[in-house]
């Protein structure tokens, strides 16, 4: 349960584990710049089972919540209403609270992949691949449906997963063509390289990066470079990094929480970064 409440205007990052994540250095570095000195921002170990009574814990000093796994779906039914963007792949990553007590779930991570890339360069691709089928994925597999104007490759390990992904390309009127993880290799030839799995599941790839690479967006963020990142870098290709998705999904998210636009992406960059050095 959260302490009893002592500040104006509360934030949190909820998620199970949680103590690894950079929220709290991003949001809090917003605050300090933004001079929103009666704002906090926490993080609280929460799985499924404890998130209704976390909710129903919280007063009306709650500004917003972010949420990480495993909670993105299973918040849905406690909201009051969610974005378009959230209703898309299902999921939840950003609860803001009303003046008036409603509950609205957003997803920040869409718009936070499409916003990196174009950081990076990157606004249009003809084709694109994805590495992986989990609930990172599907986020990815909807920002290229804003960017991606043919088809997106996605390499997986089991016909599960494949007949997953074959339901957000429906679902998301992308076109799709599933792959099996053994031609991983193939996807590195691809204009965008969106590699959602964990980590050490890229690394055998490194070995076979081409000479001239084009973009490759590795999800991760800790540690960092994966093999297959640092492979990509020395060989000339652009890379996006996951905190460069952390970075600007939270940017999204601090301007939806306090209403104030735009969030100070440098100052909550360097913070980032900062963080990380520090592990």
């Amino acid at each position: 349960m959260p302490p009893p409440a002592t500040d104006r205007h509360r934030a949190a990052v909820l998620g199970s584990p949680i103590a690894h994540s950079l929220s709290p250095a991003l949001h809090r570095a917003a605050y300090a710049e933004l001079g929103l000195r009666d704002w906090t921002y926490d993080r609280f170990d929460v799985d499924e089972a404890a998130l209704p009574g976390f909710f129903e814990e919280l007063g009306p000093e709650w500004a917003g919540l972010s949420l990480t796994m495993p909670l993105k779906r299973a918040v849905i039914p406690l909201l009051d209403g969610i974005s378009e963007t959230a209703a898309s792949v299902d999921a939840v990553n950003t609860v803001v609270f009303g003046e008036d007590g409603r509950k609205t779930g957003d997803n920040t991570d869409i718009p936070g992949i499409v916003a990196a890339l174009r950081e990076h360069g990157v606004e249009k691709v003809e084709s694109a691949a994805i590495l992986g089928a989990g609930a990172t994925a599907s986020s990815a597999l909807a920002a290229l449906a804003r960017i991606c104007s043919g088809e997106v490759a996605v390499y997986v390990r089991s016909e599960a997963r494949a007949a997953e992904m074959r339901g957000w390309a429906e679902r998301l009127d992308v076109e799709v063509r599933i792959a099996n993880w053994s031609d991983a290799e193939e996807a590195l030839h691809a204009p965008l390289v969106v590699a959602t799995t964990p980590a050490g599941a890229t690394d055998a790839l490194a070995a076979a990066v081409p000479e001239r690479p084009a973009t490759l967006f590795d999800v991760l963020y800790d540690p960092w470079p994966t093999a297959l990142a640092a492979r990509w870098s020395a060989h000339g290709g652009a890379v996006v990094s996951g905190l460069d998705l952390l970075l600007h999904q939270a940017v999204l998210q601090v301007e939806r929480m306090t209403g104030r636009a735009p969030a100070p992406l440098a100052a909550m960059r360097k913070a980032g970064e900062r963080a990380l050095a520090d592990r």
